[in-house]
């Protein structure tokens, strides 16, 4: 087992299935609070098609990464890290932005789809909510395991992912009991930071793989060379590739690497850290009545 790569995978499952579970939970909190009750059913099969088509695509993603040859498995490769890593880091502020006045236009939706009659709409609801999140996820555990060197670390990525989601389902049962042991503020944003960190990882990964295959010409030449006291492969490099899974470590990195890797950690903190504009207060939402028939 890859410690690292487990490590990393966990984290990405637990981040975006807690989102994922905590919108479920506010739209089944509010039907049962509006004696809707009976259309749970309807949300689980919006979100449970989400899921699936989630991992469809992520296994077509890990199909097609490994389907090319030399050198256009590393283009795709590259390809596919900037794309997830482009993806988290606009779901990051996105999430960031939203936080607060998700609950109240999830609530107004529910509404919209009690008052129109459409039992059908909750569906669909709950899958844009949750395909949102799977599709994100999918994104990004592709490039991480994309950016692991052998079966062992991939394995490891999905495996921390699986637990991870499974930990986010537990949470997000404890969302609708009322739960209020986590500060969901607190989680979502240290989280997100280790997400800034992953995803830097992934970029600075996807410029190697660019080195590799002559797309990039400009800053190849070795920043500098520490394998003999923190190597990132090999025997006793247990911290080393612990810290290439998690954050794209590289005891020898190529100077371009080392500048995408940290002019995206140096911006993304210091935009993503900043304090959040608080919008205008919002009438409270209205109450829906249960259906009849």
């Amino acid at each position: 087992m890859d410690v690292g790569a487990f490590t990393s995978g966990l984290l990405t499952g637990l981040r975006e299935g807690v989102e994922a579970a905590l919108i479920l939970a506010i739209i089944c909190a509010y039907l049962a609070k509006t004696g809707n009750r009976r259309y749970f059913p309807n949300v689980f099969i919006g979100a449970g098609l989400a899921l699936g088509l989630s991992v469809v695509l992520g296994i077509a993603l890990y199909v097609s990464v490994g389907s090319f040859e030399e050198p256009y498995e590393q283009l795709f490769e590259g390809l596919t890290m900037i794309l997830a890593a482009s993806v988290v880091t606009w779901m990051l502020f996105w999430m960031r932005r939203q936080a607060a006045r998700v609950k109240g236009e999830l609530q107004s939706a529910v509404d919209r789809a009690l008052e129109g009659g459409s039992v059908v709409a909750l569906a669909v609801l709950a899958f844009i909510a949750v395909i949102r999140e799977g599709i994100e996820t999918s994104l990004f555990l592709t490039g991480q395991v994309a950016a692991t060197s052998d079966d062992s670390g991939a394995l490891s990525v999905l495996v921390g992912a699986v637990i991870g989601l499974a930990i986010a389902a537990l949470l997000g049962v404890g969302f609708y009991q009322g739960s209020r042991r986590l500060n969901l503020a607190t989680f979502f944003r240290w989280t997100g930071v280790a997400l800034v960190f992953i995803a830097a990882g992934l970029l600075s990964h996807a410029v190697h793989e660019f080195i590799e295959i002559g797309v990039i010409t400009i800053g190849t030449q070795t920043l500098f060379d520490i394998s003999t006291t923190l190597p990132h492969e090999g025997e006793g490099s247990v911290l080393g590739q612990m810290l290439r899974a998690l954050f794209g470590y590289t005891s020898t990195p190529e100077v371009a690497t080392f500048v995408v890797w940290l002019t995206y950690v140096v911006v993304v903190l210091a935009l993503y850290l900043r304090p959040v504009k608080r919008s205008p207060a919002t009438g409270p939402v209205s109450q829906a009545a249960p259906l009849k028939g």
